[in-house]
């Protein structure tokens, strides 16, 4: 377990909303990062960034609207995948799955402010994904930071305290 990470995570409260959207639910997450919009855009685009701290790796980058493929790790099974809008560097909209995932970067005077929006069917894996990305968002941020550290996916996420942050958000988002 990385301490730099457990720092981050531990420093962002749970925060999250969760709305409903044509039968499907959105969960919300905001995090105001300590760089700038030019420095997240390609974590969230190209494979090795992604790599780095997203449960998302796709076969491609995510710059342009089309089909792709993605894994959480090498050698998974292949999910389908399709980039449904991008207005670099402000605005990415793509398909995992059937979920949809919208991401909103946008400056501000301390660097720039990530939102997600992460759309999907069933309501009781609202607290689970948002406990994931909280984690995923901690290991971005150390990432960004020049932090040598690994992804947290599966036991790693686990060893973070993803079941404690789970049921955090389960109440939160109840």
């Amino acid at each position: 377990m990385n301490d730099v990470v457990t720092k981050e995570i531990d420093a962002q409260p749970p925060a999250a909303t969760l709305s409903a959207d044509a039968g499907r639910w959105t969960l919300t997450m905001s995090r105001d990062l300590r760089h700038p919009v030019e420095r997240v855009w390609p974590m969230l685009t190209v494979p090795e960034g992604l790599a780095r701290w997203s449960p998302f790796v796709p076969d491609r980058e995510v710059t342009t609207v089309g089909r792709a493929t993605a894994r959480e790790n090498p050698g998974d099974p292949a999910i389908d995948a399709e980039v449904l809008h991008v207005d670099p560097p402000r605005e990415l909209v793509h398909r995992w799955g059937d979920d949809r995932l919208r991401w909103l970067l946008e400056p501000t005077p301390e660097g720039s402010r990530l939102t997600l929006m992460h759309t999907f069917a069933p309501r009781d894996e609202a607290s689970m994904y948002a406990a994931g990305w909280h984690i995923c968002l901690a290991v971005l941020v150390a990432v960004l930071d020049g932090e040598p550290v690994a992804r947290a996916v599966g036991a790693q996420a686990e060893s973070y305290g993803w079941p404690a942050l789970r049921d955090r958000y389960a109440d939160l988002l109840a």
